[in-house]
């Protein structure tokens, strides 16, 4: 406080008067400098400091020694040497900032370019010369969502603009390639409006596959190193595996990502037991697939089943494994699960339920047709869509009661999960059968509350823990000084109710303001688009996941 007094008390004008910024402000005949406002009691403080307005200059100096905002010199000068740029304002927020911190009253948030660079309570912020203020009326703020497990963001008049209409500011892409990159690019350079993407490479899997010529079949150690070496030059921000590599090639990709310096995640190969995937160094684990049987009781009876099936005709085999986690889902032990979830803990294997999905396949047929938003899917959707969720969906009422207990084992499971301390974050697999682009994400917040966690644990598992798990959160995840300017503003209390989630009034992303109007405007667009597809909506429908969606 006395270097910011000094700073701000240097008689400076002609008459040896002290200035703000180069802005002298009178109140009641006086002339009132920064530090007379800082050395007054709180309360009036906040309210004198309120009705500061002060040059770009004061505000950066406000900045660098208030302790309110992140260094100034960094964030606000410009690189091409012109003046500080434009700054947004918003005022009289409800902040739930991301960090488990309490919310706070009448926040202040201060952004510049695609920055926060200041946040603070009351009226304590002094108002940039110019800058816009967004009077947010006692609204709710969260940090921007993240998916962690989705698909077909190359669908760019549908997927980018329902992810950013719902809030969802950045999803992790599981299946990449070059179409995703070329989208990814266009995001990048402000030619599309979408989410920020962290994107995986083609999909790798072993030769016993269902998958397509759009994803990498490997065979042997050498092809391995090579793919590798490939999704990583091609700028792939990690390897997916699959469900039908060998344990020898699996830990050929674990060898290579490891020396390549690139994460690897995805599935759990049917033929490599939970725990040796944790040992192995896999960053993310999706689907809780394979998880019932590493938490059974007749754990080493399952494992043993599995090594002795083999692994020939892939879509027999997907048939024959989710029996087996049904069965295991049964004999749930306790103490080996507490065990299990201690060796992910300790490996920092992240968890992606994907609740969402497991939902849709335990569902019978027509349970999600009368969806409203589905107005914002192409028919190119929808019609595969019920013809795969047909190859899942239980039929006769014995099957309707035995899927519909296994859904309730898995969500079981990640309640105890959370409350072991295993970390998770939130993804959907949108772009499967009736899971939705940004629609969706909120639809996984609520079955994560459904399954125990708290509605800030919930909230924190798609944007603070999202943000840990991509090592991205230096930078993400949080409404906090120095980090990007992605939030969400919502007319009604989240931590009240979790799917207050959905009702959306404002979106901030990369600093832009998209308001109320924006947003009627970008959904209404959508929907004319999903009533005209375009040939790149038709290709994508075509391509689909394979996650959940084995053909033939």
């Amino acid at each position: 406080m006395p270097l910011l007094r000094q700073a701000l008390n240097r008689p400076i004008d002609g008459r040896g008067r002290p200035r703000i910024g180069g802005v002298n402000r009178a109140v009641g005949g006086y002339v009132v400098s920064f530090a007379t406002l800082l050395s007054a009691a709180p309360e009036a403080r906040e309210a004198a400091v309120s009705d500061v307005e002060v040059s770009r200059r004061g505000f950066l100096r406000w900045l660098s020694f208030s302790g309110a905002g992140v260094a100034a010199s960094t964030l606000l000068a410009d690189p091409a040497g012109a003046s500080a740029p434009d700054l947004t304002v918003f005022v009289n927020g409800r902040l739930i900032d991301g960090t488990g911190a309490p919310t706070r009253s009448d926040a202040v948030i201060v952004v510049a370019r695609d920055k926060i660079v200041a946040v603070a309570q009351g009226r304590g912020v002094p108002r940039p010369a110019g800058a816009r203020t967004v009077d947010l009326a006692g609204r709710y703020v969260i940090p921007g969502l993240w998916d962690m497990h989705a698909h077909n963001i190359v669908d760019e008049a549908i997927f980018p603009p329902l992810y950013l209409a719902n809030g969802v500011t950045g999803i992790r892409e599981m299946r990449g390639g070059p179409e995703v990159r070329a989208t990814r690019a266009r995001i990048e350079r402000g030619e599309l409006l979408g989410p920020r993407v962290v994107a995986a490479g083609q999909i790798v899997d072993g030769p016993a596959t269902f998958l397509g010529p759009e994803d990498i079949i490997v065979h042997d150690r050498r092809e391995v190193i090579a793919t590798v070496r490939q999704i990583k030059r091609d700028g792939g921000d990690f390897v997916k595996v699959y469900s039908h590599l060998t344990p020898e090639l699996y830990q050929d990709v674990a060898d290579a990502t490891r020396r390549e310096h690139i994460p690897f995640a995805g599935h759990i190969p049917y033929l490599v037991p939970a725990e040796d995937v944790s040992r192995a160094g896999q960053h993310t684990v999706e689907h809780l697939l394979g998880i019932p049987v590493a938490v059974s009781g007749q754990r080493d009876a399952f494992n043993a089943l599995i090594a002795q099936t083999p692994l020939v005709d892939p879509f027999a085999y997907y048939y024959f494994m989710r029996e087996l986690d049904w069965q295991a889902s049964e004999s749930y032990d306790p103490a080996r699960a507490a065990a299990f979830y201690r060796l992910l803990i300790r490996n920092r294997t992240w968890q992606v339920p994907t609740i969402t999905v497991l939902r849709m396949v335990n569902s019978p047929l027509g349970t999600f047709d009368n969806d409203p938003r589905l107005v914002y899917i192409p028919e190119a959707y929808r019609q595969p869509w019920a013809e795969r969720h047909a190859i899942f969906a239980p039929t006769t009422p014995e099957q309707i009661v035995v899927q519909a207990r296994f859904l309730d084992a898995l969500i079981a499971i990640v309640g105890a999960m959370e409350a072991a301390g295993v970390p998770l974050v939130a993804g959907t697999d949108c772009s499967n059968p009736f899971v939705l682009p940004g629609f969706s994400l909120h639809d996984e917040l609520a079955n994560l509350v459904g399954a125990g966690l708290s509605p800030m644990r919930a909230l924190q598992a798609a944007t603070r823990d999202a943000a840990r798990c991509l090592g991205i959160d230096h930078q993400h995840g949080t409404v906090t000084p120095g980090k990007a300017a992605d939030f969400v503003v919502l007319d009604a209390d989240p931590l009240a109710d979790i799917t207050n989630t959905t009702r959306i009034h404002a979106v901030v992303a990369r600093g832009r303001h998209i308001t109320s109007a924006d947003r009627e405007r970008m959904l209404a667009d959508v929907r004319a688009a999903a009533e005209s597809p375009s040939p790149t909506t038709l290709a994508a429908a075509t391509a689909g996941c394979a996650c959940h969606a084995p053909r033939r």
